[in-house]
This record gives structure tokens, C-alpha cells and sequence, in this order.
């Protein structure tokens, strides 16, 4: 190989380096500014604030929980319509719903009341509320109980089929319930980092 050929190899090679070098300068970028809480928050936005913030704190509960319940179950979808008959932001079945109403007192209820942001909100916070008191304030098998029904899960813990805790999910009898506590857990922690564990406008309690 005569000298030009290895000025020119070598020329390419300098060349090559510094596409790396701009390469790897652009990951560590991207790393740090998507690693960065602002653009989390741009990449994970909470819908309804307002009304999360005040049916939260009506019920005494993390309104990151009560987001992260609509974002697994409807996506912020005030629409949405699960094959089950489920309805709204946080998916609550119509006899949920007519439950709730009786006992808050809402009165003219009809089902297509839970497609309204406001009315499934303060249902759905105020359900969530009686089965953390039913299961004794344990988060896990609330969410357990709002996607499996309360009656299962009463029968898996008092039969020793699940231990009731987030870290054996896996003894659940319901892999759909599982999944779906596995996914509001994940989403939870995601917004605690996302929003540095801050509530907008808010000082509610942190509950997982």
C-alpha cells in the first residue's frame, strides 16, 4: 500500500472517529434531557388536575394514584367504553355507578353520567376510597379489588392464595388483575419521578 493509500485510510478513519464521538456526545444529550423531570412531565402530562385535586383530597387519597388508575384504565379517555360495559375515565361498571350515586347523593343518575370528567372522577375517587378502607388501607389489594372485584379478592387472601402483597403479584389467580396492578403501580412511580413526587398546586399524601 503506497503512501497515499494510507494517508487516505488514515483520512477516513479520523473521519470515522469523529462521527463516533458526535454519536456518543448526542446519546449522553439525549440521556440527561430525557432523564430530565421537565421533559418526563412533557412525556407523561396528567389530564384534569383540577378535578383530581379535589376529589382526591375530599377522599383523603395520593391523587398520583387516582391518575395513575385513569391513565391504565382509560388512557384520559372521558369516552371510553371497556367490552365489559365499563365507562369513562376510570372505567366504573353501571351498577358501580348507581351504587355511588345512592350513597353521595347525586341526584337525576343515569349511566351515561360516568362519560362526564367530574361525575366519574368523584365516583371513581370515592370507590377507591371505600376499598382501601374494606382491605384496610393496602394499595396494592385495592387496585386488586377495583379490577378483580372485592369478592375475589376476599376469597384469594382468606383461601392463602395471594399474600395480599405488590412483591407476589404472581399468585394472584387473575392474570389480567395482576397486570393491571403491576401497570397503575409502575404508572404511579413513574409520575412521582416525572413530577418529583410534587402534586400541582398540592401537598396530598404520597401512599405507595
Amino acid at each position: 500500500m503506497g503512501v497515499v493509500g494510507v494517508g487516505e485510510m488514515l483520512k477516513r478513519l479520523a473521519q470515522l472517529i469523529r462521527v463516533a464521538i458526535v454519536f456518543v456526545a448526542l446519546g449522553i444529550l439525549l440521556s440527561i434531557a430525557f432523564g430530565s423531570s421537565w421533559v418526563q412531565r412533557m412525556l407523561n402530562p396528567i389530564r384534569y388536575v383540577d378535578v383530581i385535586t379535589l376529589h382526591s383530597r375530599r377522599h383523603g387519597l395520593d391523587p398520583f394514584l387516582v391518575a395513575a388508575v385513569m391513565r391504565v384504565e382509560s388512557g384520559y379517555q372521558s369516552d371510553a367504553v371497556s367490552p365489559r360495559g365499563a365507562r369513562g375515565l376510570m372505567q366504573l361498571m353501571p351498577d358501580t355507578g348507581r351504587w355511588a350515586a345512592g350513597c353521595l347523593g347525586i341526584q337525576g343518575y343515569s349511566d351515561d353520567l360516568l362519560f362526564e370528567p367530574n361525575a366519574n372522577i368523584r365516583i371513581g375517587a370515592w370507590y377507591l376510597r371505600q376499598l382501601l378502607n374494606q382491605f384496610g388501607g393496602n394499595v396494592g389489594v385495592a387496585l386488586a379489588a377495583y379490577n378483580g372485584g372485592p369478592s375475589n379478592v376476599e376469597k384469594w387472601l382468606s383461601a392463602g392464595k395471594w399474600s395480599g402483597s405488590i412483591d407476589d403479584l404472581q399468585q394472584i389467580p387473575f392474570a389480567e388483575t395482576a397486570r393491571y396492578v403491576d401497570r397503575v403501580s409502575r404508572a404511579y412511580e413513574l409520575y412521582l419521578r416525572a413530577y418529583e413526587s410534587r402534586w400541582p398546586g398540592d401537598d396530598a399524601p404520597r401512599v405507595l
